[in-house]
């Protein structure tokens, strides 16, 4: 199975989950007269907009090179997190609006039971963070890695809906608005979320460079290669799931124009196999001095 593959079975995954804890925590939320939830469940639907999203922006960047993209349309990924991390800062501040509205409004004390929903939540929320961002580091996937992190952001928006609802519970009247606290903290927690998944996407689009290990590992599989002296520039950039390389090969300076040719195309074709997330490799040769 390809990165693209694995990548888009994870979204679909997600999307199956994210909408039935929106339906779950909606309906715990509206009869067990917590905001918290409610709050929850409004981040929890607006994931399955992102997820699709995602899915979206993953086949698009999974299409071939062509005409006018001989670099493939890897560059979709990135732009389709930047859209993700809008839907996460518009849920956000739709969670902070409507808990300062509930703080200031008299309301009853949540139900006993909403406690015993969220505990599975939690669980499974957790469980889906640390299956999709697995798979995101296998794959390279900057928008899988953001939808991970939207598992890993309504978890812990559980979590502090979880204690809202326990403190409003456990000192009961008087402390009804401890459950829209919590939710007002998880919006925050949201925006911050927001904010670490789009600095690494906004990275690759401006081609920064964070590829130190690869790099190495590039220089490392290049002196195993017949006729490569050493490196020297090693220039790495980020489209999708692919890393374009273009990376200077040293090589005796007595040798042919043609045998040169020849280990640039050897050092080309064992980079592309013993790393498989390349995808451009472009190698210039120089010569010792």
């Amino acid at each position: 199975m390809t990165n693209e593959q694995t990548a888009i079975r994870t979204t679909y995954f997600s999307i199956v989950g994210n909408a039935s804890l929106a339906i779950i925590k909606g309906f715990a939320g509206f009869f067990g007269n917590s905001y918290a939830l409610i709050a929850d469940a409004i981040e929890s639907t607006a994931d399955i907009f992102s997820s699709f999203l995602v899915l979206f922006g993953l086949k698009y960047a999974s299409r071939p090179a062509d005409k006018n993209h001989p670099y493939g349309h890897g560059r979709a990924e990135p732009l389709i997190t930047f859209l993700v991390v809008g839907f996460l800062i518009t849920s956000a501040t739709i969670i902070a609006y409507e808990s300062i509205k509930n703080i200031g409004t008299p309301h009853e004390l949540p139900k006993i039971w909403t406690l015993f929903v969220l505990i599975p939540l939690i669980i499974w929320k957790e469980i889906s963070f640390q299956l999709v961002i697995r798979k995101a580091k296998e794959t390279n996937s900057s928008s899988l890695k953001a939808d991970a992190w939207h598992h890993r952001s309504d978890a812990i928006t559980s979590i502090a809906a979880l204690i809202g609802i326990s403190i409003a519970l456990y000192f009961g009247n008087g402390y009804e608005t401890a459950d829209d606290w919590a939710a007002l903290f998880a919006s925050g927690f949201i925006l911050y979320n927001s904010y670490k998944i789009f600095r690494p996407a906004l990275g690759e689009i401006m081609d920064e460079h964070l590829y130190d290990d690869l790099v190495a590992d590039i220089r490392k599989v290049s002196l195993s290669c017949a006729g490569v002296v050493a490196t020297e520039k090693c220039f790495v950039r980020k489209a999708g799931m692919k890393y374009h390389v273009e990376l200077h090969a040293i090589v005796q300076a007595d040798i042919t124009v043609k045998f040169g040719h020849e280990i640039a195309h050897n050092l080309k074709d064992t980079l592309l196999n013993d790393i498989p997330q390349l995808g451009h490799v472009l190698i210039h040769i120089e010569p010792t001095e």
